[in-house]
């Protein structure tokens, strides 16, 4: 439940259907119930911090929704001075990352010194998150997000919101009526190269589009833009002008300096001072072989967000992205000198982020929003886990999707349930608006046979007064029963099974922890889903499924040593990290090595506690019997 409410911003629905004395109405499905919402606030929770990596001064990544993480922003009189976010593209796809199966250690350790080929490495997909959104839903969750944004912006501050064709013309619209038309400042076209496709019925797509708006143009930071020119063969073809040499032999050429006036001007001080960038930026996307890449399915290329941090920020504003994604906003702010401040719900993001800006030596803070919904990485994998932990509940063509599923009782037969949906943040407070929703909508929907409806939630604005508002109700004879569903969560993420032991080398003042065997339930269920799945689809080609060693090392993707606490539940102070990349070679604190990993990590200190990241994402962490010195 929420702690309480944190207003969004004084009277936040002011002005909404108003721009420039031409009223409009933007009316959709919802979008009373949007009112209310703005109205009641933004829900703040309880926010712990999990861990801290070196001195913590530099940034913040918070793992939680955007309008929660502004509660807690407004909640200690925080402001941002730049936003950029990244959000679905309501696009209509899902997007997945490759999870790869390390190649076994006794192997590798065998056959040292060679390379694994992309043939030999055994992956699967792991859903990050659906973009998949009926499109009024959208623009209300779209619509809660900017207000809340804004609510957490300094005076000086910009906001670049990044879409593409599927969205950005209904955003355009909700941008001018939060931040107001005369707070606009660009629509920044990003073309970007790709493959030449023969289309039949339009041209190929080859841009997004970023809006720029300030909070208050009058006192918004901006610092023109300026980009090198390659060579003096660029400058003179682009510019078109004719080529002059002195008799010294200094190249120069003539420049307009307007009232029809010509002014000479030398070729090497105009490349030094370069061209004004406006906008339309040419920049190219990243593909999985760069050196930044972090083979992050949205990753942005770190130019545009340099153009954006330097054009829109001085060194010292904070920096907020509150779809982080990748972490590349927050890596290039603290590149930049800029402190960062990195927002997703998805604990891919999160981990992505603190291993990129860990490598990067920045020192941060990790927080998690304790909403009662982070079960697993992120909203879609929760909701399909919710569906398989409610006892009974299948689906049946006779309900529509309103409701989740059915659960058949022998007293009342069949029972529609309804459960919140975790990607619409609308729908996480039973309110008596949504409670008149479900009266309203969802019910008449139903067969007459139905008796009885199970409605879930995961929090609930005033259960005494919900239950009398259905009781007064009479527009139905159907049984309404209210469910709590955080007792279903509770204690349903089991951590893996790792055997371990630490040994202690006095002469090299050195600890070695060994990972002797280590068992994912969620990783081993991933695996059989995958082979079951190949071999139903094999046909006459033979499948290779993807087999685990008995130790099962090569499910582990990162390791973390804290020498500093022993409680279980202590915030997290990394005195050594390992990750092991997809071919099974070592990444020690953020530098890549040759070496093959032999199912150890070590540190200079004694280690109190070992966190272990499996394939997958999910964190476990041991407390160590480690010898004394």
């Amino acid at each position: 439940m929420a702690v309480r409410y944190i207003p969004f911003y004084p009277d936040p629905t002011a002005g909404q259907a108003i721009l420039n004395n031409f009223r409009r109405t933007l009316l959709y499905h919802g979008s009373e119930q949007l009112s209310d919402d703005l109205r009641r606030g933004m829900p703040l929770y309880e926010v712990k911090e999990q861990e801290q990596v070196g001195d913590g001064s530099d940034g913040t990544i918070v793992r939680g929704e955007c309008v929660s993480a502004c509660a807690w922003l407004r909640a200690q009189g925080k402001k941002v001075d730049l936003v950029y976010i990244d959000p679905p593209f309501a696009s209509g796809a899902d997007y997945a990352k490759q999870v790869y199966v390390r190649p076994r250690i006794a192997e590798k350790i065998k056959s040292a010194g060679q390379e694994v080929t992309s043939d030999e490495l055994k992956a699967f997909e792991e859903k990050m998150y659906g973009d998949v959104w009926d499109k009024e839903k959208y623009l209300n969750w779209m619509y809660e997000n900017l207000m809340a944004i804004k609510s957490v912006m300094s005076e000086r501050a910009s906001i670049y919101v990044h879409l593409d064709w599927h969205i950005v013309h209904y955003i355009k619209v909700l941008m001018d009526e939060i931040f107001g038309e005369d707070n606009f400042c660009n629509d920044i076209i990003w073309h970007y190269s790709g493959w030449n496709k023969k289309l039949n019925n339009s041209f190929e797509k080859r841009h997004d589009v970023i809006l720029l708006y300030a909070k208050d143009k009058t006192h918004t930071v901006f610092n023109s833009y300026f980009e090198k020119w390659g060579s003096e063969e660029e400058y003179v073809k682009k510019r078109k002008q004719k080529l002059h040499e002195d008799v010294d032999g200094r190249k120069y050429v003539y420049s307009d300096a307007g009232s029809g006036k010509r002014v000479k001007r030398y070729l090497d001080e105009a490349i030094q001072s370069g061209v004004v960038v406006d906008d339309v930026w040419d920049l190219d996307k990243l593909n999985n072989s760069a050196k930044e890449s972090v083979e992050y399915a949205t990753q942005k290329p770190e130019a545009l967000l340099e153009r954006i941090i330097r054009a829109s920020s001085d060194k010292g504003m904070l920096v907020a992205d509150f779809f982080g994604g990748s972490g590349v906003t927050a890596a290039v702010a603290h590149r930049l000198g800029r402190p960062f401040l990195h927002v997703d719900i998805g604990i891919n993001s999160i981990q992505t982020a603190r291993d990129r800006l860990a490598a990067a030596k920045a020192g941060f803070h990790v927080y998690e929003v304790k909403d009662g919904v982070q079960l697993y990485r992120n909203p879609v994998q929760t909701m399909d886990k919710i569906k398989e932990l409610i006892p009974g509940l299948k689906n049946e063509d006779d309900v529509d999707e309103f409701w989740e599923g059915v659960v058949t009782d022998s007293r009342d037969g069949m029972i529609p349930v309804y459960i919140p949906n975790l990607m619409d943040s609308t729908t996480k407070l039973l309110t008596k608006a949504l409670m008149n929703r479900i009266l309203r909508l969802g019910i008449p929907s139903l067969p007459p046979t139905v008796k009885k409806v199970c409605v879930y939630y995961i929090d609930i604005d005033d259960e005494k007064a919900i239950r009398k508002f259905i009781q007064q109700d009479k527009s139905t004879l159907v049984e309404i029963e209210l469910c709590d569903l955080k007792p279903v969560l509770d204690g349903t993420v089991l951590e893996d099974d790792a055997t371990v032991h630490v040994t202690h080398d006095v002469g090299e003042l050195l600890y070695t922890v060994h990972i002797d065997q280590f068992a994912s339930d969620r990783v081993a269920q991933k695996i059989a889903a995958y082979n079951e799945k190949g071999f139903a689809n094999s046909g006459r080609r033979p499948f290779q499924p993807i087999e685990i060693s008995e130790e099962g090392l090569e499910t582990i993707e990162a390791l973390s040593l804290d020498c500093e606490s022993g409680e279980r539940t202590a915030v997290w102070h990394s005195a050594s990290d390992l990750r092991i990349d997809k071919a099974g070679f070592v990444i020690r604190n953020g530098v890549k090595t040759d070496e093959l990993w032999d199912g150890t990590i070590q540190s200079t200190e004694r280690p109190l506690r070992l966190k272990i990241r499996n394939i997958c994402g999910d964190e476990s962490i041991y407390v160590l019997d480690a010898p004394q010195a």
